[in-house]
C-alpha cells in the first residue's frame, strides 16, 4: 500500500530537506519502501547519510508547498530521537527509518529502510474530500514534466470543485497555490 506524507531528510552540511512523498508500507509500518528520483535533494540525502524521517499528516499547505519547493515560513521541527534529523512537530505521526539497500540503476530510485523509531504527536483530522483534492493536485504538480499540461488542467478543474465543495482555509490557499504554479508552467511534455 501507498502511503501519502512527508519525508525530512539532512544533507550533509546539516541542511533539512522536506519532501511530499509516497512510500510503499506494510500494514504495521515496520519498512518502508522509497522512491525518489535520482534528481531529487532526498535521493541525494538517503545515499549520502541513509537516514529520514516519515510523516503522516493532515497539513496539505505544507504538502503542497513542499511539492513546489516554497516552503514558507518552515516548519517548527524537534530532534528525531535515533537518526540524525527532524521530526515535523505538527505532523500526526512520525516514523524515524534507516536505509537498508538502494538501488538506483534507474532514474527513479527503489530504497528500502527500516522503520527505528516511532511516535503519535496528535490525531490526524479525519477524512475530508479537500485535503485528498490537493493530495492529487500536488502530485499532479510535481509531474509537470511528465504529463502533458492539458491533461493536468482538465484534472485541477475536476479537484477544484471538491476544494470549493468540501476545503476550509488550508486547503482553498494550498489549491490557489498549486493552481498558480501550473499556470505559470512552461516546460515539459504539453
Amino acid at each position: 500500500m501507498i502511503l501519502e506524507g512527508l519525508v525530512t531528510t539532512v544533507s550533509g552540511e546539516g541542511v533539512l530537506n522536506i519532501a511530499p512523498m509516497g512510500p510503499i508500507v506494510d500494514q504495521g509500518m515496520e519498512r518502508l519502501r522509497l522512491r525518489p528520483f535520482k534528481t531529487s535533494q532526498t535521493y541525494r540525502n538517503l545515499r549520502d547519510r541513509g537516514e529520514g524521517v516519515f510523516h503522516v499528516s493532515d497539513d496539505v499547505l505544507l504538502l503542497a508547498q513542499a511539492a513546489l519547493g516554497q516552503i514558507d515560513p518552515p516548519p517548527l521541527t524537534i530532534p528525531a530521537t535515533q537518526v540524525r534529523g527532524h521530526i515535523l512537530q505538527e505532523s500526526c505521526r512520525f516514523y524515524e527509518f534507516r536505509v537498508e539497500s538502494l538501488d538506483d540503476s534507474t532514474d527513479r530510485c527503489d530504497i528500502a529502510a527500516r522503520v527505528v523509531a516511532r511516535g503519535r504527536l496528535r490525531d490526524f483530522f479525519g477524512f475530508n474530500r479537500a485535503k485528498h483534492a490537493v493530495v492529487e493536485a500536488a502530485i499532479l504538480a510535481t509531474r509537470l514534466h511528465l504529463i502533458p499540461k492539458a491533461e493536468v488542467e482538465a484534472e485541477f478543474a475536476r479537484l477544484k470543485v471538491l476544494v470549493e465543495k468540501t476545503g476550509g482555509k488550508q486547503e482553498h490557499e494550498a489549491f490557489a497555490l498549486l493552481e498558480n504554479h501550473l499556470r505559470q508552467w512552461s516546460g515539459g511534455p504539453g
